[in-house]
């Protein structure tokens, strides 16, 4: 198989949040997406970063935090509680991971 057969344009997947914590806390599963696939850099600047550097690992994933329309979620202001947010940051590294 050639490389250039397994290029291809980042797609946006759906990321389903459907622990128990948020189902009790907000009575149904919460989704979002993120690309398949992500700029080199991106990949590199989180493998990177330590577990202390959580500011920096913030600045990085609210990048990644899209809708359905790949729209990011978190902008101008907007913020998500903090719990929430902590499951998402862990759902996003664990699906770049992947």
């Amino acid at each position: 198989m050639k490389l250039s057969q397994l290029a291809a344009k980042p797609q946006l997947i759906k990321i389903v949040l459907d622990d128990e914590s948020t189902l009790k806390e907000f009575g149904e599963a919460l989704d979002f997406y993120v690309h398949d696939r992500q700029p080199v850099e991106v990949f590199i600047k989180l493998a990177s970063l330590g577990g202390d550097q959580f500011n920096e690992i913030v600045t990085v994933v609210n990048e990644l935090i899209l809708d359905e329309t790949g729209t990011k979620i978190i902008t101008d202001g907007n913020v998500l509680p903090q719990k929430l947010y902590i499951r998402v940051v862990e759902k996003v590294i664990k699906q770049l991971g992947e």
